[in-house]
């Protein structure tokens, strides 16, 4: 069961997963440090999903500048048809889910329409309607500066990263995935995984409960 009541600080994410989630949703505060340096290889611009062959990066293009940029300035390239192919993936991965079709024109705009044009004001706008689906509502902070230091605070900014190990937020969380028949269960994916899947009972995943 999750217990965390602490403040935490996290990185702005794009459909962050079950770690991500269950932490942010358990703590008692949490800050989003858009001002840390954007890091390649991270969850800061990519997710992962249960496609048909298994686990499927979903990766935002981003354009790439000269030296270090803060997350906050990192600007999303749409010379790439990255939005298409994101939907259609989900699509692909979770038409025959039991909560797809409730859920899909909350996500539709955002690969059909929307044109943001800053990483971060598509993570939160990401993290707005993954709130909303889990119908839990949720006071998040963002940094005003560089979060050098965190006492007082639990930092999961470089922990939940997909080269390091799940955390124990995500052991336990279990639901039956669209293709787990056929290539088995797969924890800690993008919490889309779970909401599409589970619908209404994913916050009480996410909680531990």
């Amino acid at each position: 069961m999750n217990n965390t009541t602490s403040d935490i600080v996290l990185s702005s994410v794009y459909a962050g997963n079950i770690d991500y989630y269950s932490s942010l949703i358990t703590s008692k505060s949490a800050i989003i440090d858009i001002h840390e340096f954007f890091r390649k290889q991270s969850y800061r611009n990519r997710c992962v999903i249960a496609g048909a062959n298994g686990p499927l990066n979903l990766i935002v293009p981003i354009q790439r500048g000269s030296g270090k940029t803060k997350v906050k300035d990192i600007k999303i390239d749409h010379s790439q048809n990255w939005k298409k192919i994101h939907w259609k993936s989900l699509e692909s991965a979770y038409r025959t889910s039991p909560y797809f079709e409730y859920y899909e024109h909350l996500f539709y705009p955002v690969y059909n329409e929307d044109k943001l044009k800053f990483l971060v004001d598509l993570n939160d706008k990401m993290a707005e309607i993954i709130l909303s689906c889990l119908q839990f509502e949720k006071t998040i902070h963002k940094s005003n500066h560089y979060l050098s230091t965190v006492i007082g605070l639990s930092d999961y900014r470089q922990k939940i990263h997909p080269k390091q190990p799940s955390l124990d937020f995500s052991t336990g969380v279990k639901y039956i995935q669209v293709f787990e028949d056929k290539l088995g269960f797969f924890p800690n994916l993008s919490v889309l995984d779970l909401v599409f899947n589970e619908g209404p009972n994913a916050i009480v995943l996410l909680k531990g409960i």
